[in-house]
């Protein structure tokens, strides 16, 4: 099969709002078929945060497009602004709230792919819309 780029544009994905913030995952495995991972995005108003989680089997990767923000990761405080990028690594449970006055906006990648969907994220707190569905990221069963 001949390899090919696909693209996805944002107002393509209808954003999940069941952690908090507005999140989009954009090139998935159900998406594009990607194999090793998959990204998308966050929006959050002032004041706005996304619920702590943490994804056993995969890292995260966020970049930090625009606003200012604080990330809670494993009982530490984080802040990351535009232009600047963060780690966190499997199994660190984290939170992301918009500390500034304005929206802020992050693209995230995780990898690698969970091989099971209980592997790929675990909510540790409640989250603000459990009845909005979460973001179709798809899997590999």
């Amino acid at each position: 099969m001949p390899k090919r780029s696909i693209k996805v544009a944002m107002s393509e994905v209808t954003p999940s709002r069941r952690q908090g913030g507005k999140t989009r995952a954009l090139l998935t495995p159900t998406s594009v078929s990607a194999i090793s991972g998959f990204m998308g995005t966050v929006t959050l108003e002032d004041g706005e945060r996304v619920a702590e989680c943490y994804h056993p089997y995969s890292d995260k990767f966020l970049f930090v497009v625009r606003g200012s923000l604080l990330f809670r990761i494993d009982g530490e405080e984080v802040t990351a602004g535009e232009n600047e990028a963060l780690l966190i690594t499997r199994g660190q449970r984290h939170s992301i709230e918009n500390v500034g006055t304005t929206q802020a906006f992050v693209v995230y990648q995780i990898t690698p792919l969970a091989p099971r969907p209980e592997w790929g994220h675990v909510d540790t707190e409640p989250v603000p819309f459990p009845d909005d569905a979460p973001p179709r990221v798809g899997g590999t069963e």
